[in-house]
């Protein structure tokens, strides 16, 4: 875990955003889709879902690819890829960034994915189960791999810096990011091309999280399935997409005239070191990952504002995260605005720390914080100031955003506005 302070070292913003999201797609398709303040979660149609417990999710729907490549690259690519290519794409433009204008060694690609092309994987086999051989598609091999989600985006754009996808579970969008800052901070790169990518929406990627029971039953009522925090939550519902950031050291965007959605503050990491599934029961390493943000972003608990909560809609996440938020705020854990965000676009595994960052860059840049869906009575030990109704008005200045992720992972991010 980092110790270093925010005073002194290079600064990190935030000048571009991409998103492919069950709920809308680019910054103005995704904030639309909040501003609806309506669920997407459905009914399963990509595959029967019958022998699962579980039968909803949220999926993308609209999702062309060759609007945001050639068809010879499409064609090489799987879903997981071309979310991550898509996503990065709209980023950099929305940045307004010149790849060609870069220096490429100082342009970086930060990607996190739980499960990478697994389901690719799974759609592969079936084909080699009937046909064999004849029956698997020659570009396997580097479409199942994680690092499919960085290395598209290097090759397609020429960035030659530092590169990688790491597979930490449903923290690893907001890793990404967190190592994006770091680097940058450090010196390694100008520019970092970071974000979380999910594609899991294939029968056994999907059957492995119902049969350990980790997801909601809420067959008949899928819009009201993801509830985080609500006293009847029973488990995340699953989501599929991508959230890319452009990540710029400050002076270099402000010599480029670069528009400025919000800095990224601090980050913090931990592990639990506990369970593989359930967090460690007094939260004390999640509250240290919080406290490290806090702390590099040299920010004090009653400078921030609100609470981009991981949220997960699962029985214990949902009591422990608000446990670890009472602990490491304080007396200032009431006057916190708590927003948790999958009631809208689900559980995206590794891409939802980057959809959630995503959204706190946007609630500071434009004043309004989404309400959390579904929150209808707050259960046991959930005794915060969450969210509801039509979201909340009002100036934001910071947000820490939490990302919690299967074998303990812990990761939290700090954002602030830019003076």
């Amino acid at each position: 875990m980092s110790e270093s302070s925010h005073s002194g070292a290079r600064r990190v913003v935030i000048t571009g955003i991409g998103a492919i999201t069950p709920i809308g797609s680019g910054v103005e398709g995704f904030w639309d889709g909040l501003r609806k303040r309506e669920s997407a979660v459905r009914k399963i149609d990509r595959f029967d879902p019958s022998p699962f417990r579980s039968h909803i999710a949220a999926q993308v729907n609209d999702f062309e690819p060759t609007d945001y490549m050639d068809r010879n690259r499409a064609r090489r690519t799987e879903r997981y890829a071309q979310f991550s290519l898509a996503a990065s794409r709209q980023a950099i433009e929305d940045a307004a960034l010149d790849p060609g204008s870069e220096d490429p060694d100082r342009v970086g690609v930060l990607m996190g994915s739980a499960l990478g092309g697994v389901a690719y994987g799974e759609n592969q086999f079936t084909g080699y189960v009937h046909k064999g051989v004849r029956g698997v598609d020659p570009m396997l091999a580097l479409a199942v791999f994680n690092g499919a989600a960085s290395c598209n985006v290097a090759i397609e754009f020429g960035f030659t810096g530092i590169n990688s996808t790491n597979g930490m579970s449903c923290a690893s969008g907001a890793i990404a990011i967190g190592d994006g800052w770091r680097a940058i901070r450090a010196g390694e790169a100008d520019v970092v091309i970071a974000g979380g990518v999910e594609a899991p929406l294939a029968p056994l990627c999907y059957g492995a999280f119902a049969i350990i029971r980790a997801m909601s039953t809420r067959n008949d009522d899928p819009s009201r399935a993801s509830r985080p925090f609500d006293a009847d939550r029973d488990g995340f519902v699953m989501g599929e997409g991508a959230a890319v950031l452009v990540l710029e050291e400050l002076e270099h965007a402000r010599a480029r005239g670069a528009r400025i959605y919000a800095e990224v503050r601090g980050y913090g990491t931990s592990n639990d070191a506990h369970h593989m599934t359930a967090p460690r029961p007094d939260g004390s390493q999640a509250a240290r990952a919080m406290r490290a943000a806090l702390r590099t972003g040299g920010l004090q608990p009653g400078d921030v504002d609100v609470i981009n909560a991981h949220g997960s809609s699962t029985p214990l996440n949902d009591s422990t995260e608000s446990r670890v938020i009472r602990d490491v705020f304080g007396e200032h854990a009431d006057g916190l605005k708590v927003s948790g965000t999958k009631g809208y676009h689900a559980h995206c595994l590794g891409a939802t720390g980057a959809l959630e960052a995503a959204i706190s860059a946007l609630s500071i840049q434009r004043g309004w914080v989404p309400p959390t869906l579904n929150l209808e009575r707050a259960g046991d030990e959930c005794d915060l100031a969450y969210v509801t109704g039509e979201g909340a008005t009002m100036p934001v200045r910071t947000v820490v955003s939490n990302s919690f992720g299967f074998g303990g992972i812990n990761a939290a991010l700090a954002f602030g506005a830019v003076d």
